[in-house]
């Protein structure tokens, strides 16, 4: 992505404001700090027994189900043009790989949001960042994703923890579509809050546009449980997203 990309992608994330009526709840009256933009989005979800995840999430936030089940996602993708607000991105940190670990919760104000049980980049200051402004478990990986033959292949392998490893491969099968509300699609993907630890901050960005997904997941020992059967999965091509600083979990 050149400089002219760049500055593309960052009036495309402000411009992200306009479309705020499909939101949960509203836009925050406050500023926000970061844009950036995701490509190639790949999700795996796994329904888990609600037992495995509320031993690993706090009291505070409400463990969320959906068809009798708690979920699990995996989510690969590809920042770029990650930005402060009045400012273009910087080349040569602005882009890398991330794969977040999340499940499905609701804050004490009943709002729904993600709860992230780690994230992992392929840019250590990135992964930094991200540990020390957000309290998110972040984590510095070795990660790669390259198109092969119409599938894109992903890899993530953690720094110094070479057992925490996530590695497979998807490609989008069929016509792309908007989730709808109350779908198990619109549950797992239309999310427009973070948790963790004792820090929750607000996101924002349009609705996705989804695509149909096969994947062959060869390895998911990144998840902080063992997860069993076939996983629910989808794809996107690009996404615009802004987020809010962070604040106190209850607040």
């Amino acid at each position: 992505m050149d400089l002219f990309d760049d500055a593309r992608a960052a009036s495309r994330q402000a411009r992200s404001l306009r479309s705020a009526g499909h939101r949960p709840f509203p836009l925050p009256e406050s500023r926000w700090t970061l844009g950036q933009t995701w490509e190639h989005t790949f999700w795996a979800h796994w329904a888990v027994p609600i037992a495995d995840v509320r031993a690993r999430v706090p009291d505070e936030v409400e463990i969320e189900e959906h068809d009798g089940s708690a979920w699990l996602g995996i989510v690969f993708f590809r920042v770029r043009a990650l930005r402060a607000r009045g400012a273009l991105p910087v080349p040569g940190i602005s882009s890398f790989l991330q794969l977040n670990v999340r499940t499905y919760v609701r804050g004490p104000d009943g709002l729904p949001g993600v709860w992230f049980f780690s994230i992992d980049a392929s840019n250590r200051l990135a992964a930094l960042g991200v540990r020390r402004i957000y309290h998110v478990p972040a984590f510095h990986a070795r990660m790669a994703l390259e198109p092969a033959g119409g599938w894109y292949e992903a890899e993530c392998v953690r720094v110094g923890e070479p057992g925490r490893v996530f590695s497979g491969r998807y490609r989008a099968t069929g016509e792309s579509f908007h989730a709808e509300p109350g779908s198990l699609e619109w549950f797992l993907t239309e999310r427009y809050r973070l948790f963790a630890a004792d820090a929750r901050a607000e996101i924002h960005h349009d609705r996705w546009l989804l695509s149909p997904t096969e994947a062959e997941i060869e390895l998911a020992s990144i998840a902080p449980f063992a997860l069993s059967g076939a996983p629910h999965c989808h794809c996107a091509f690009r996404q615009d997203a802004l987020i809010w600083p962070p604040e106190p979990i209850a607040s």
